[in-house]
């Protein structure tokens, strides 16, 4: 949907049953309506109001909305000027992987107490997890911050919060060895948390706490850094910015330069012909 004022946006995750929207409405309203996935979003500007389970609720900018599936729902600005905002889709499959892998022994899936939550840790979630989506993220990114989205979610949003996990004990480092071989050997290639976890014998969860841990990094951070390793000596033998950015991974050369840029204080193209 796009017209003066009136623009809406939608992105879908090959393998993943989750969508994201991202919407700037001033005039449109939506009538009732259900989705059924979990829908949680954030209110970046302006003010949304709708009707949810009887009552009338108001998303202005920072809050989190948080639809249980089936929920019924409208939607419409509650300020002159409109209002944008992002949104997720997730299937309720999703929410249990996550919450078994986590936490093995919570039973039943999470209710949201209430539509509108306010949770500045949470909205900082919600909006990672939205940008890695749109962006078209490396998928250990996605899963990474999806994970940590659901179970903050869990936590801090449910009639059912979920008990934190467990501490775990001392991860074998031979198994997080595992993993980082795996990264090392197909860092171009587009691994998911899943591929990692089976290298490494061991639950998402636990791998990315030990992985932290042990190395430092993320398992998502330590592939871009693989990636930006094997770009860097590209450029430095002569090969072209958008050669050196699909080789070593990277979705484009835009998103090389960005991360480029980020990490080593020069573009890409200046380091070449240093």
């Amino acid at each position: 949907m796009t017209s003066s004022g009136e623009r809406a946006a939608y992105w879908r995750v090959p393998g993943l049953a989750l969508e994201a929207m991202d919407a700037r409405f001033e005039r449109y309203a939506y009538p009732m309506h259900a989705h059924d996935t979990y829908s949680f979003g954030v209110t970046d500007h302006g003010a949304q109001s709708f009707v949810c389970r009887g009552g009338r609720y108001v998303s202005a900018a920072g809050l989190v909305m948080a639809f249980n599936p089936d929920d019924p729902h409208d939607g419409q600005s509650a300020v002159r000027d409109g209002y944008r905002y992002r949104m997720l889709h997730l299937g309720e499959d999703h929410v249990r992987d996550v919450l078994a892998d986590a936490a093995p022994n919570t039973a039943g899936l999470p209710l949201f107490a209430t539509p509108v939550v306010d949770n500045p840790a949470l909205a900082r979630a919600v909006a990672r997890l939205h940008a890695a989506v749109t962006e078209n993220a490396p998928r250990l990114v996605v899963e990474e911050r999806l994970t940590a989205a659901v179970l903050l979610l869990s936590r801090h949003a449910s009639t059912k919060p979920m008990p934190g996990p467990d501490r775990p004990g001392r991860t074998d480092l031979a198994a997080l060895d595992r993993a980082r071989t795996l990264l090392r050997q197909r860092f171009a290639d587009n691994i998911s948390a899943d591929d990692l976890a089976r290298a490494a014998g061991c639950s998402r969860f636990t791998l990315y706490r030990g992985f932290r841990t042990a190395y430092g990094f993320a398992p998502s951070d330590y592939q871009r850094d693989l990636r930006l390793r094997r770009a860097r000596a590209l450029l430095a033998e002569g090969t072209p910015p958008a050669t050196a950015a699909a080789e070593a991974g990277f979705a484009d050369q835009a998103h090389l330069t960005r991360w480029f840029t980020r990490t080593y204080g020069v573009t890409p193209a200046a380091y070449r012909t240093a």
